[in-house]
């Protein structure tokens, strides 16, 4: 990128851990946090747009002002790790507006937030909070202040959606939560992620752990590294870390996956990236 060029997204990791946070000191590098991620429009950044709202939310909640906020979350799907971070977020007890989306039925999505911000689980009711909420379902390409974000069905129990999201020919794509191995979903998926500037994909198991999971919903570091081979992707993330996995063992996952596809990161609470 040219020095007098303004960059056309940026990407924030908030929460980068899969299944549970692991706020352990092996895993202080790359962090505990659940699935949270920011991408970023440099010309205007207080458009704010958040995919899913695991543990790692809460961070991002306590650095923004407390008000005047407008907030857009997209969700890949629903299970715990997912959309935990919510009862802690400080924008949602603020006077801000909070718009949420998913490919579900707006109604189903509201009384997913609404349940796990019931008696028994929690003590203030989600529908008893101050901020304004929308809830919406994106089941086509929808633009917010000229960022594109286009869903895109993934393979996991339950389902799951991946997005893409461009802006000014700068592309992200958000893979979390996949399982290969389905042809239609796998497919989808190389369509979606090719040319991508960063692909994030959801890298929990090595090789080895895999065959003792088939069926849980989730991908490898190798199958990661072949899907960007194929779809000429430029940067690769590995994300949705298993819980297990510390520092160290990262660390080694991430060489392996250089041998077969050089331009490989692991996804790291609070990194930026700029396209």
């Amino acid at each position: 990128m040219a020095s007098n060029q303004q960059p056309a997204l940026q990407l924030r990791l908030w929460g980068t851990r899969g299944s549970i946070p692991t706020p352990v000191a092996d895993n202080l590098l790359h962090g505990g946090n659940t699935s949270c991620i920011q991408v970023i429009d440099p010309t205007h950044p207080e458009t704010l747009l958040l995919f899913d709202a695991g543990t790692g939310i809460h961070a991002l909640g306590s650095s923004l002002p407390p008000t005047g906020n407008t907030i857009n979350i997209f969700f890949s799907h629903f299970h715990w790790d997912h959309i935990q971070g919510i009862p802690g977020f400080a924008p949602l007890y603020g006077s801000n507006i909070l718009h949420f989306h998913s490919t579900h039925d707006p109604a189903e999505l509201q009384q997913v937030l609404q349940r796990q911000m019931s008696a028994p689980y929690f003590p203030i009711d989600f529908d008893a909070t101050p901020s304004a909420r929308t809830f919406a379902q994106i089941l086509a390409p929808t633009q917010i202040n000229g960022i594109t974000i286009e869903p895109f069905a993934l393979h996991h129990p339950g389902g799951s959606t991946g997005y893409r999201i461009s802006r000014a020919g700068a592309t992200i794509v958000y893979a979390t939560d996949h399982e290969h191995g389905n042809p239609e979903a796998d497919a989808r998926l190389l369509t979606a992620a090719t040319n991508a500037d960063i692909l994030l994909y959801d890298a929990q198991y090595t090789p080895e752990s895999y065959p003792s999971h088939i069926g849980w919903g989730h991908s490898t570091w190798l199958e990661a590294t072949r899907l960007a081979t194929r779809a000429n992707v430029k940067q690769l993330i590995l994300f949705h870390h298993d819980p297990t996995h510390n520092d160290t063992t990262l660390q080694t996952i991430t060489q392996q996956a250089r041998h077969y596809f050089p331009n490989t990161t692991p996804a790291t609470e609070s990194t930026t990236f700029t396209i």
